[in-house]
Order: structure tokens, then C-alpha cells, then sequence
């Protein structure tokens, strides 16, 4: 057979995503049924004038999630798989997921929590779990380790050291069900009395479960560097006990923290006994210009960083997969004191992710994820050339959001927030993530993120702020 694609240039993105793209949507459409022999890799290459390699890294990719298969001496074939579920129309009276019901205020949503769940390996990640029910192992529905899976931790660790230098046992990891619930539990191993410092503006969510659980939060004050270390030291009586940051990708400020500003806040845990760092490895898989910066774990030699993360954004937020890594003393405390409670990860869904892991379908789905959204982060950018004159732009090398800063000062962040809306594009003020929003001192500034929007709709988003904002 031919396949007619329509390869938009480079403007589109990498031409083997478009071409993984189009096929997946021809087969998730029915266009092409289960069984159907698609051109080999050479002739399809002929065909669209297009590299070898550029339609077998197409090919290998539509492979790893399910969509084809490959068989010997005879080709490429695509596969049996059921349909999948694709939200078109809502009946009236029908259940909306809360993203869409978010989205449904706005004709774009800048949302920075969105993740493009668009290239969610569905396929691959039912064909893992119906191999692991197949063997009808009655065991995976029994309570497992309270840390979790031995195997699952040991993958993670494996992961960790090689993609962030950070430097652990499995026996210093705790598996969760995400971040809020590792954070409630590091409570308990910390201990009541506890002062802790956080960056501000922050992650409100980290901060709402910290003050629920009695501890006192201060905020610190941030530089281009990261948390300021003068302003740390400066909190009153016996300083702060724990100061909780986000090193690799702060958020919402984006900013990588300098490997000096890693060592002084390190040093200012070594000053007294007892001091710690939360290390939210927020946003570290994605960055977009130059090398990525090693977790500060993995810098720490007296066993002063507490390293947290989950899977939320680099697979998917309904995962509920987070990870902590805990300093050999921490260990023998949370065993004391909270190592009774049973682990809040089904031990089925937790072999699936080591799977995931260990057959080498995390680490190619990174890649791909990388690509798709370097190529909605260049599209963003692009378009926001036409706004410098009155915007300046923040944190575009990393994550999956930027900030735009009024430059003129001519209006406040609600009219801008408010005068988008007005034209049926969300974006998102920075006042709310500071701990007391009345004391931000930044000029007019709000968020935009692209994770869950097509190019389409992010050009259609900036036509749509240029209105707004009399941009011309």
C-alpha cells in the first residue's frame, strides 16, 4: 500500500513524529485496520522524500507502544488492538475529567499543570498489564514492602543515579502514591517542631501539606540564582531545621539553580546537625539548552538532601507513582516511626511502571516526549517574538511553562489575566503561588504553558493574547 502523509516541514516538528503521529491517528480512526501491511521503511522513504532512518524511527516508535507489528521477512502490520477511548462529545448529564472541565472556560488553556496525554503509550501500557494478569499471579494482590516493590526500587535507583548522579540503595527508597503523600510521611519522620524554609514563590500544594501537619513554613525569597541563602540565614531564633527547593527547574519561576548556590545552600545544612534539604526534582526531564544539571543529591556527602519525585509529568499525572529518597540516618527513623504503614501503590501497578522501566520503554518515551514538547516550546517562542516590545520572557529553557513579564508596567496582573480571559485564553498570575500573594514584589507576571496543547491551538492562543493585549 502508499501512504499519502502530509509532512508540514520542519515547522511541524521532527518529520519521523509526524509521520508516527499520522499513522497512530490513521489507525486509532480505523483508517487502517488491524492486519493492514504498511510500506517497508525504504519505500515509504522514497515516497515523502525523507531519510531511511527518519521513517524507521517512526516505525520503531509506533513498534514500542503496540500500534504495529513487525514480522520476519514479510513486514510491518498493523495490530490488533481494541479501541481506544477517545473523548469527542459529552452527553448531557455525562462525567467530565477535571482537566477538561478546567478547559472547558477557555477556547485556549494556557494550563502549566497540563501534560500532553495525547502521546500516553496506551497500547504498550495495556499490553504490560494484561502479560502480567496473564500469569495469574495471586501474589501481586496480597500487601507487598512497605517501601515498595524491591525490584521496582532498585530500577528507580538504577535510573536516578544514571539520568540524575543521584547516589542511593534500593533499601533508601520509599515508593508513594505521589508527592502530597511521601511529603505527610516525611513529616512523621522528621518529627513535630520542625521549622521549614521555602522558596518563594513555590509549589503551594507542598506548602499546604506541610502547615496541615503542624510544621511552621517561612517563606525565603529567591534570586536568579535560586533560594537566597542570605535571607535563609537571617530567620529569626534558631534558624530553619529543613529548607525545602527545587534546584533542577523551580517552579513557577524556572529558574536552575547555579552549582555555587547548590554547594552554599549545602554547606548551610552542614553548619548544624539535623539541617536537611528537600529536593523536589521538579521538571528535571525536560530542558531544552545545554547539559542537564545533575541532581544536588548527588553533590551531598554528609547525608543532608531528602530527593523526592514522582512520575506525574514525564508519564502521567493518574500513575500516582512517586518516589523518595531518604539519607541513611532519615532511613532508620522512618522505620521507627512510620515504616508500619502499608505501601499506597498497588503492587500490580507497580510492576507495570518496572517493566516500563527495565524493558527500556521509559527511557524511549522520554526521548519522544522530549521531542513533542521541544517542538510546542519552540512554537510558543516563536510566536512570542511579536510580543517583546512589551513583554519579557522567563524560564524558557526548562520545563514545560514560561513566564511573560509585563515590561512597561502599564497594566496589573489581574487586567492581564482578566483582559486574556475576556478573549477566551487562560493564563495563570504569579501571585498565586507566593506563600502571602498581597507581598509579591515581581512587576505584572503570568504563566503559560503548552504541555497539553497542539501548535494549532498554541498559535491560536497568542492570536488570541496579541488581541487582549494590544500587541501588534
Amino acid at each position: 500500500m502508499e501512504l499519502m502523509i502530509p509532512l508540514k516541514g520542519r515547522e511541524g516538528g521532527p518529520f519521523y513524529q509526524q509521520i508516527y503521529q499520522f499513522i497512530k491517528e490513521e489507525i486509532r480512526h480505523g483508517n487502517l485496520a488491524p492486519g493492514e501491511r504498511l510500506p517497508s521503511t525504504r519505500v515509504l522513504a522514497e515516497n515523502l522524500k525523507v531519510s531511511r532512518s527518519t521513517t524507521q524511527m517512526a516505525y520503531e516508535q509506533l513498534l514500542s507502544e503496540g500500534y504495529i507489528e513487525a514480522s520476519p521477512c514479510r513486514g510491518y502490520f498493523v495490530a490488533e488492538i481494541e479501541a481506544l477511548v477517545e473523548v469527542k462529545e459529552q452527553p448531557s448529564g455525562s462525567f467530565v475529567p477535571r482537566e477538561e472541565e478546567k478547559k472547558a472556560g477557555f477556547a485556549v488553556d494556557f494550563s502549566p499543570r497540563g501534560i500532553d496525554l495525547d502521546s500516553f503509550p496506551f497500547n504498550l501500557w495495556r499490553k504490560i498489564s494484561r502479560n502480567i494478569l496473564v500469569d495469574d499471579n495471586k501474589a501481586l494482590f496480597l500487601n507487598g514492602d512497605p517501601q515498595g516493590e524491591y525490584a521496582l526500587r532498585q530500577a528507580i535507583g538504577n535510573y536516578l543515579h544514571g539520568a540524575r548522579g543521584v547516589q542511593c540503595s534500593p533499601d533508601q527508597i520509599i515508593i508513594g502514591a505521589g508527592s502530597e503523600y511521601l511529603l505527610m510521611l516525611l513529616t512523621l519522620v522528621l518529627g513535630r517542631g520542625k521549622v521549614i524554609a521555602m522558596e518563594n514563590p513555590t509549589y503551594k500544594q507542598a506548602y499546604r501539606v506541610l502547615t496541615s501537619q503542624g510544621f511552621q513554613v517561612f517563606p525565603v525569597n529567591m534570586d536568579r540564582y535560586g533560594m537566597n541563602p542570605g535571607e535563609l540565614k537571617a530567620l529569626g531564633g534558631d534558624g530553619a531545621d529543613v529548607a525545602y527547593i527545587m534546584p533542577s527547574h523551580q517552579y513557577p519561576m524556572g529558574i536552575v539553580m547555579s552549582v555555587k548556590r547548590r554547594q552554599e545552600l549545602l554547606a548551610w545544612a552542614n553548619s548544624r546537625e539535623g539541617r536537611y534539604l528537600i529536593e523536589d526534582d521538579y521538571d528535571s526531564e525536560f530542558r531544552y539548552k545545554g547539559k542537564p544539571v545533575p541532581a544536588l543529591q548527588g553533590m551531598d556527602q554528609k547525608g543532608r538532601v531528602i530527593y523526592m519525585g514522582t512520575f506525574s509529568k514525564s508519564i502521567a499525572p493518574a500513575i500516582r507513582i512517586g518516589f523518595m529518597v531518604l539519607p541513611k540516618k532519615l532511613m532508620e527513623e522512618y522505620k521507627r516511626r512510620a515504616g508500619f504503614f502499608s505501601s499506597t501503590v498497588s503492587r500490580l501497578d507497580q510492576n507495570i511502571l518496572y517493566q516500563f522501566l527495565t524493558e527500556g520503554h521509559y527511557e524511549r518515551h522520554l526521548n519522544r516526549m522530549r521531542s513533542v514538547y521541544k517542538a510546542k516550546h519552540d512554537c510558543l517562542l516563536g510566536g512570542l517574538k511579536e510580543f517583546e516590545q512589551s513583554f519579557s520572557v522567563q524560564g524558557e529553557h526548562a520545563g514545560l511553562h514560561v513566564l511573560l513579564t509585563d515590561r512597561n508596567k502599564e497594566r496589573s496582573e489581574d487586567e492581564l489575566v482578566e483582559s486574556a480571559a475576556a478573549q477566551g485564553a487562560g493564563v495563570y498570575g504569579l501571585s498565586r503561588y507566593f506563600i502571602h500573594p498581597e507581598h509579591n514584589p515581581y512587576p505584572s507576571t503570568v504563566l503559560l504553558g503548552y504541555a497539553n496543547l497542539s501548535g494549532e491551538e498554541i498559535k491560536d492562543g497568542l492570536r488570541r493574547l496579541k488581541a487582549a493585549w494590544g500587541i501588534q
